[in-house]
């Protein structure tokens, strides 16, 4: 299901290339730079930037980048030689226009609308940084809670009844980005790969 049309960037740098799963499904408008990973059935949404210059970014299986997100990483540096990779589990959701950076976002993670996550932090699987929250560098957001604000800060732990209405967001992005991708192809804006 990978898209590939004109208006999809996915270029290799420093002789790194990214590395997307057939049935993953990136929109158009998307610029997908350099050490990259793509898990099958992820989706990478109109107008996102992911960006590997200067370290590795890995999505993982049936995650969701929405629309208009950047994910960046931070490059090695004499204190810290590993850098700041960025790192996306399983079944993670990241809402529309968030700005995600060096830092590991465990499965089923959830980053809220227009949320920011700095060099060093950690989200933990069943986890949520709410909208428009900040989580400042090296913070982590242990399993199971909610963070809110700028800076965000615990709030509470979320519901069973939040964590299957998040199951079920993973799993209609799935859906949705079959749907998108076939409307896509039937208006000759691309088709898939294979």
């Amino acid at each position: 299901m990978t898209m590939f049309r004109p208006d999809v960037t996915i270029a290799a740098i420093h002789g790194k290339a990214p590395r997307i799963h057939d049935s993953a499904f990136i929109a158009p408008g998307c610029r997908i730079i350099g050490d990259v990973e793509i898990g099958p059935d992820a989706s990478v949404w109109y107008n996102c930037v992911i960006r590997a210059d200067v370290n590795r970014i890995v999505i993982g299986a049936r995650s969701n980048i929405q629309d208009g997100s950047v994910i960046h990483c931070d490059s090695p540096k004499p204190k810290r030689p590993q850098g700041f990779p960025t790192l996306i589990g399983e079944d993670v959701l990241i809402g529309h226009m968030a700005m995600v950076h060096g830092c590991v976002l465990e499965d089923r993670a959830f980053v809220g609308l227009g949320a920011i996550v700095m060099d060093g932090c950690h989200i933990g699987s069943d986890a949520m940084l709410a909208a428009g929250a900040m989580l400042t560098q090296n913070k982590t957001i242990e399993p199971g809670q909610l963070w809110v604000g700028r800076p965000a800060q615990y709030a509470r732990d979320l519901t069973e009844a939040a964590l299957e209405d998040m199951r079920a967001g993973v799993a209609g992005y799935v859906v949705n980005a079959r749907y998108h991708a076939a409307a896509l192809e039937d208006a000759g804006l691309g088709k898939a790969q294979g």
